[in-house]
């Protein structure tokens, strides 16, 4: 039994990797090749353009597969959407396709965007947009370098940005946000259907999710005299409860807790003074809740 998986190709290829990587998958490929090496037999991967994955886990060609939102909309694909997977090419966060024009543009409002021309890749998610306003406009693909049209070429773009930094240095000005997206883990119905498969996504589910929330938590360990005992619980965050472990010197015990990492700059110093000590902060492969 095997389960065939599409992974992205191209901008998010080295990230998605690197996810797998720290959720337990050892992956590998040559520079040209379109089939990954995974340590898992059970696995069977090929890189694809994410705009083509949701199409081919539509049709059953592949069994499952990572794409965004944003790709399942627009080509209107009929799938399972399993799990949320938020990570990009240069942050932790989603990304937006935003509606943009020239800073100096009279365009104000999605309104004054009728009649006009508009430039973007995700023309069907563009119209949907539109319709959502009542607006009618030229909606017309473009194949790339999209900043470059307005405002000669086009009146307004769609365009997909993580910090709207391409757009400023193009002179541009977001109007409106069209789709807040992120990476999904998504399904064929029939492979969701099918108990092996279906048991084989979640527990890839499971391990990506929890990679993605290591990397957000670090743990923490400490000793504690027991005098200070409940004033350092009381600074302290947990999933549950800290684990608190008896040393060999009864008086002093062992906290070991796992806490969000910008909390830890901050918490540190305070536990410092509340009394613990040999504080050890450690990073984190995977966190399942």
């Amino acid at each position: 039994m095997t389960l065939r998986i599409g992974l992205p190709k191209g901008s998010l290829q080295q990230s998605t990797f690197q996810l797998f990587e720290r959720a337990g998958y050892r992956i590998s490929v040559s520079s040209r090749s379109y089939y990954p090496d995974l340590d898992d037999p059970e696995l069977e991967a090929v890189l694809m353009r994410p705009q083509e994955i949701p199409r081919y886990v539509n049709a059953g060609a592949i069994d499952a597969g990572l794409t965004g939102l944003d790709w399942i909309v627009e080509t209107r694909a009929d799938v399972v959407q399993v799990c949320d997977l938020v990570y990009s090419k240069a942050t932790a966060r989603s990304a937006r396709w935003v509606v943009a024009v020239a800073e100096d543009s009279a365009i104000r409002t999605p309104q004054d965007l009728q009649g006009k021309r508009i430039a973007t890749e995700v023309v069907n998610l563009t119209r949907n947009y539109l319709a959502t306003f009542g607006v009618t406009a030229e909606v017309e693909f473009s194949w790339g370098a999209t900043e470059v049209k307005v405002p000669e070429l086009a009146d307004a773009i769609v365009e997909i940005t993580e910090t709207g930094s391409s757009l400023k240095a193009n002179k541009l000005r977001i109007l409106d946000t069209v789709l807040e997206t992120n990476t999904k883990l998504i399904a064929s119905h029939a492979a969701w259907e099918d108990a092996w498969k279906q048991k084989k996504i979640g527990t890839l589910a499971m391990l990506l999710q929890g990679a993605l929330l290591g990397e957000q938590k670090v743990g923490l360990k400490m000793n504690v005299a027991r005098d200070n005992l409940d004033r350092v619980l009381g600074l302290l965050p947990a999933l549950r409860q800290p684990t608190v472990s008896p040393l060999t010197n009864t008086d002093w015990v062992a906290i070991e807790t796992v806490l969000d990492e910008r909390a830890a700059r901050d918490l540190i110093p305070e536990l410092s003074r509340a009394g613990a000590e040999g504080i050890v902060e450690y990073p984190l492969n995977k966190v399942i809740p």
